[in-house]
């Protein structure tokens, strides 16, 4: 957890500035702040649910629903209001009107908290300019996106996007939520329905920039950069052409498989042939 920022306010009494310093109340205050109770009966601040229970690691999928966010459209783009998603797409972002949200869905009350697309700008400019929106947080494109209570940049979003997880509400993957609270929703190695997990297996590699990505078949990456083995270590997930990985010193990442070029923060890598 990051520090708490240092407060000063002026106080008169007897005619005299009295300064007090609050870092350690007003981290009390936010902490008490982030899970307060809802008196609508919603969800608690970064709780999920499916309608009145609570989600399960194993049931994340489906109906995805985000209330109170400030929803980054386009990394450069933001609107408050929800994002309500259904059968991996997205079926509404902005205020609440008359319409209602899809009924049995993971419900995350984000209170203002940060909606970013995941996006890999490489990815993106490999892509034909008529198609390079096809990640916007806009209805009828595939629901895929991060919720986390840390600002991000519109650079962040565009060259690479890593979040700790205390500030990691959730990941979502073409309506799939594949992390929450920070923590993965299912074990490193488990492919979801239909996902083939050999044709991620292997070793990716960016010359150019003196890069190797092994990704095993346990679920675990271990990279070499110039030279030196195992610079970063961690567990990685797939489901369509999305991979998330959790890095052992403790922040998340994030890449996209496009035309079978792994992009990767700025990393651009072909799959090394194997022998034989």
């Amino acid at each position: 957890m990051r520090d708490a920022p240092t407060v000063f306010t002026s106080v008169s009494k007897s005619g005299r500035g009295w300064w007090i310093l609050l870092p350690a109340a007003l981290a009390v205050g936010l902490a008490i702040h982030s899970v307060r109770p809802l008196p609508t009966g919603e969800p608690a601040a970064g709780t999920v649910s499916r309608g009145a229970q609570q989600m399960t690691r194993s049931d994340a999928s489906d109906a995805v629903v985000v209330i109170d966010a400030t929803v980054h459209v386009t990394p450069s783009q933001t609107v408050r209001g929800d994002l309500w998603a259904e059968d991996g797409r997205i079926t509404h972002v902005g205020p609440r009107g008359k319409e209602s949200p899809p009924s049995r869905a993971r419900v995350i009350e984000a209170d203002g908290a940060f909606v970013v697309p995941l996006l890999v700008d490489t990815a993106v400019h490999a892509r034909p300019e008529g198609q390079r929106g096809v990640y916007d947080l806009t209805p009828g494109n595939p629901a895929t996106f991060a919720v986390t209570r840390e600002r991000v940049s519109e650079s962040r979003i565009r060259q690479m996007l890593v979040l700790q997880p205390h500030d990691l509400l959730a990941v979502v993957v073409s309506g799939h939520v594949e992390a929450w609270q920070g923590e993965p929703t299912r074990p490193a190695g488990t492919p979801t329905p239909g996902e083939e997990l050999q044709r991620w297996h292997g070793v990716w590699v960016d010359y150019s920039r003196e890069l190797e990505q092994h990704l095993l078949p346990d679920g675990r990456y271990t990279e070499t950069r110039h030279g030196r083995t195992d610079a970063y270590t961690g567990r990685y997930w797939v489901h369509d052409d999305r991979i998330t990985y959790l890095d052992d010193t403790g922040f998340w990442a994030f890449g996209e498989l496009t035309d079978g070029v792994l992009h990767h923060a700025g990393f651009v890598m072909h799959k090394r042939p194997t022998a034989g």
